[in-house]
């Protein structure tokens, strides 16, 4: 685990790279969003988190959740450099039939600690482990990904009420406020209007950032581990498709498949 900025930005750059690498292989999957939240989750796992392959079966480890299912491959990406399985796997059995990394996230895949795909249930998960881990006297923090699209969801709602009713400061939430879901900008389909209102509303203690400066990541983790009483949300600004310019705030890549030119392009953008 480093602090150290620099090899944070080194190694969201590698982990871009390789995934496109796997969405390319497949020809499947979804970039917009992992590409949107690769140094967030390259900052919890690399940066934050006490979590490795080594120590999954740990019941003080900290745990993450994945509620935006469908941007996997940010964190398979993680999970393997992390040790949890071989990195291979990220290019041979991706969005394969019978394949150990599925589309969304699913239990028979290591370091996978809950399943995602219907999105809006995530958080509600995130809240059971982290009062689990108050009852059990577990010391691991939990942290949740949300999408601003997923975000539309009820479910979400009646989990914030929770959270906060419970006081789960061991419970760190971030939204990736990308500003664009599946075919349409966030506003356009539903607009949430002022989030951070709506969270503090809600009870929680509430941070905004740039979620590609990991600088304020990591001042915003440090804030929400020494907040207690309430739950932590970081609201994080993004852009969909980051890295790569010509997929940058482009609705279309939220699950396009990158053909053969989009993806030498692509990695000559990453290199």
């Amino acid at each position: 685990m480093s602090r150290d900025v620099t090899a944070l930005e080194a190694k969201a750059k590698e982990l871009r790279r390789d995934i496109v690498k796997m969405i390319y292989a497949a020809q499947s999957g979804h970039l917009g969003g992992s590409l949107s939240e690769i140094d967030i989750l390259t900052a919890l796992f690399h940066g934050e988190m006490n979590y490795s392959g080594k120590n999954m079966d740990d019941p003080n480890r900290d745990r993450f959740v994945l509620s935006k299912g469908h941007t996997a491959p940010a964190l398979y990406v993680n999970l393997a450099d992390v040790g949890c399985f071989p990195k291979e796997r990220l290019f041979d059995s991706y969005r394969r039939i019978n394949g150990l990394l599925q589309g969304h996230p699913c239990m028979k895949t290591p370091g996978v600690e809950i399943a995602g795909g219907s999105l809006g249930i995530g958080l509600s998960v995130a809240a059971g482990m982290a009062l689990g881990n108050r009852y059990q006297g577990y010391k691991g923090r939990v942290y949740c990904m949300m999408g601003d699209g997923e975000i539309n969801e009820g479910q979400i709602w009646e989990s914030a009420a929770t959270s906060a009713g419970f006081g789960l400061d061991n419970l760190c939430a971030f939204v990736d406020v990308n500003g664009l879901q599946n075919d349409a900008p966030t506003k356009e389909v539903k607009d949430m209007g002022d989030l951070a209102a709506k969270w503090k509303a809600f009870g929680w203690n509430v941070q905004e950032i740039n979620g590609h400066d990991f600088n304020e990541i990591l001042d915003a983790l440090d804030q929400a581990r020494a907040t207690k009483g309430k739950p932590s949300v970081i609201l994080a600004h993004t852009v969909k498709g980051k890295g790569v310019p010509f997929m940058e705030n482009v609705v279309v890549w939220h699950g396009k498949t990158p053909s053969k030119e989009d993806y030498e392009k692509a990695m000559e953008a990453l290199a």
